[in-house]
């Protein structure tokens, strides 16, 4: 006991008792900087800030049609999402359904029903954001806008959200309204002293 109390005072004393030393070198701020990485150009800057928020601002130009969606959606997605989108437990949640126990939105009382893309997603512009920055999965970020506008317009059509015969550029997008959009509540927080 005697001996781990001895160790521990050690252990403060020898930092505290260095640092007193009186020399101003030995005691200045300490240089913040680990040597790790390097600072992004703006070039990578630019390539990596492609956020579009519910409102629809950035999103890029081009265009995809309901059936090219469905064609990159089994050459690319349905390996992990299955056949027809209704996901490969536990790992791979489904993205087409909606389960008629959902249209009531009763998530908050019945977890085991199936969350997708027509039962509980807010916002059309968010699912060009999600599969434009993570998907697919292997290779996030490889697909073209005009690929990213297709899967959009297939995943939304899919789930009765839009008709099947939908051409989805930037302004088609913005006007999507999501079938429970008006369940979720928005986050109106700012930082600082706001906070709540």
């Amino acid at each position: 006991m005697r001996r781990a109390w001895l160790l521990g005072a050690a252990l403060v004393a020898i930092p505290t008792l260095t640092s007193c030393n009186g020399d101003s070198a030995a005691n200045a701020e300490p240089v913040r900087r680990y040597a790790l990485g390097r600072t992004a150009s703006a070039d990578e800057i630019t390539k990596w800030d492609i956020a579009v928020g519910p409102d629809g601002a950035n999103l890029p130009p081009g265009s995809g049609t309901v059936d090219a969606g469905a064609a990159l959606f089994k050459a690319q997605c349905a390996n992990c999402h299955g056949a027809n989108g209704e996901g490969i437990a536990p790992a791979y949640p489904a993205l087409i359904g909606r389960d008629p126990k959902g249209e009531n939105f009763v998530f908050d009382t019945d977890f085991k029903i199936t969350r997708t893309i027509g039962n509980y997603w807010p916002y059309a512009t968010t699912v060009f954001d999600y599969v434009r920055r993570a998907m697919p999965h292997t290779q996030p970020g490889s697909l073209s806008n005009d690929d990213v506008y297709a899967l959009t317009a297939f995943l939304l059509a899919a789930n009765q959200v839009i008709p099947m015969n939908s051409t989805l550029d930037a302004a088609a997008l913005r006007k999507v309204k999501m079938p429970y959009v008006d369940r979720f509540v928005r986050d109106d927080r700012r930082g600082g002293h706001e906070v709540r």
